[in-house]
């Protein structure tokens, strides 16, 4: 099990440092025993020369397989965007899938292009020398928009081979996390909100909140210091891209009709084959979110800790999956396939704060209690008149918090305490920041589409295409 600086610390720095000093002192050790007083000086070079490849062919091979790890967790977390695309356009009615499909290739751009400008240097301010806090306008511009450049470029700064892997790949699974916060809001707030608020809404998000935010667990940051765990992102992610919609959803308000006679009237997907699919590509992205979560994979421990993790994360949805469907079916005497989609993806989000330490019936367990949260949340909303489309508060948000509190059961070194404070702390920040940015939108831009244009679907007010336009429109 790793050290709580080690689980806590998302950027790896100074942990190949350390290898380094153990395998030297192995070398060391190696060739003590073969060195006498009364040897040649060439059998001691020649010697000190074996330990020396040694030592580089095992360095060389870490660094090649913790980049590795970064790439192809990298772009397992970028099928996600794919998965999100897929499970919102299936929940949300026919007349507003394209615009759901145009939102999330749109916010996973935008989220690219403002984490390389921003987001990097903000998320990891002491690790490449950029401090934002500091200096007059040219600092800024040379730390904050040519810092990332010349990184990537190996100009100047930190050597990519010191820190035990590829800068890029550092920079690119990253940035994925960053994704991932966005595409969290696109569906609670779908087939109501404007096309260009939201937009601008995913670049303050992308570009500001969620890398400052992070920064406090991941960029070593006070949240980190007081001891508060969360291995790959359930509330610095999930939960946070909870909040960001769930104070937009209080700013817009619900879909016309949606809440009426104090009734609750459903409003079905237009596709239950896509948002199944879309589930499913969540389900495989999952293991490269948790999974590269380990940061590396040079050594036998980290191999297995991958493994673990992947074990883990597997059960938790699958355990998620089934107690959503058991009680859909004792709460509501059938069983609801997209509560069953939406208990998988809570399972997910429950262990992903602590993927590694619980045993597989530990995993069963956490996950199971985010079936349960999916079952009774979404129907407390309703009662809320909170309108989340997809699910995806019950879902990240709530399953968030749960998974951040089910932490201390395994880990060592954390506490329930600590981590309800963290948990508030994040909550609190994007949240308030995420409101004034909703309510700042809605005095200047306006947020929501007109009446006309939402009974005739978002499709053809926002972008003058359908994605069925065979089919009528439902």
């Amino acid at each position: 099990m790793h050290s709580d600086p080690q689980r806590d610390a998302k950027t790896h720095r100074g942990k190949m440092t350390m290898k380094l000093q153990n395998i030297l002192t192995v070398g060391a050790l190696i060739a003590l025993p073969t060195l006498g007083l009364a040897q040649e000086t060439a059998e001691v070079a020649e010697v000190a020369e074996v330990v020396a490849e040694e030592v580089a062919a095992v360095v060389d091979n870490a660094f090649i397989f913790n980049t590795l790890l970064f790439l192809i967790g990298g772009f397992l977390v970028f099928w996600m965007a794919a998965g999100f695309a897929m499970l919102e356009a299936g929940l949300v009615r026919s007349k507003n899938v394209t615009t759901q499909l145009t939102k999330n290739i749109a916010l996973f751009a935008i989220a690219s292009i403002m984490y390389w400008l921003m987001g990097y240097n903000l998320m990891y301010p002491g690790s490449y020398g950029a401090d934002l806090g500091e200096g007059e306008t040219s600092a800024w511009l040379m730390d904050g928009i040519l810092g990332p450049i010349l990184r990537l470029a190996n100009i100047g700064g930190e050597p990519a081979i010191a820190s035990g892997y590829a800068t890029g790949s550092d920079f690119f699974f990253q940035l994925m996390f960053c994704a991932t916060t966005a595409s969290i809001v696109s569906g609670t707030l779908a087939e109501r909100i404007k096309l260009w608020p939201f937009l601008i809404f995913t670049v303050v998000l992308t570009g500001f909140i969620y890398p400052v935010e992070s920064s406090w667990q991941w960029g070593g940051g006070f949240i980190a210091a007081m001891g508060f765990s969360d291995f790959a992102g359930s509330t610095l992610v999930h939960a946070a891209g909870g909040f960001a919609a769930l104070a937009g959803a209080l700013i817009l308000g619900p879909r016309l009709g949606k809440y009426k006679d104090g009734r609750v009237n459903p409003m079905p997907g237009s596709n239950l084959a896509l948002a199944t699919l879309g589930t499913f590509i969540l389900w495989l992205g999952w293991f490269g979110f948790n999974g590269a979560s380990q940061l590396a994979l040079g050594t036998e421990a980290d191999a297995n800790a991958v493994a673990v993790i992947f074990a883990n994360t597997n059960m938790a949805a699958a355990s998620g999956a089934v107690t959503a469907m058991i009680l859909s079916q004792v709460v509501y005497k059938k069983v609801d396939l997209t509560m069953l989609l939406n208990g998988a993806l809570a399972g997910l989000v429950s262990i992903t704060a602590g993927p590694l330490d619980p045993t597989l019936f530990g995993a069963v367990w956490i996950g199971a209690v985010g079936g349960v949260i999916v079952i009774f949340a979404i129907p407390m909303l309703d009662k809320l008149k909170i309108d989340d489309v997809v699910g995806a508060i019950p879902v990240h948000l709530l399953a968030g918090f749960w998974g951040t509190l089910a932490v201390p059961f395994y880990t060592e070194g954390t506490s329930f305490a600590t981590q309800i404070i963290g948990f508030a702390i994040i909550g609190a920040f994007v949240f308030g920041v995420s409101l004034v940015v909703w309510l700042i939108l809605k005095a200047t831009m306006g947020l929501r589409v007109s009446q006309e244009a939402e009974v005739n679907g978002l499709d053809l007010s926002e972008l003058g295409m359908e994605a069925y336009p065979e089919f009528t429109k439902g």
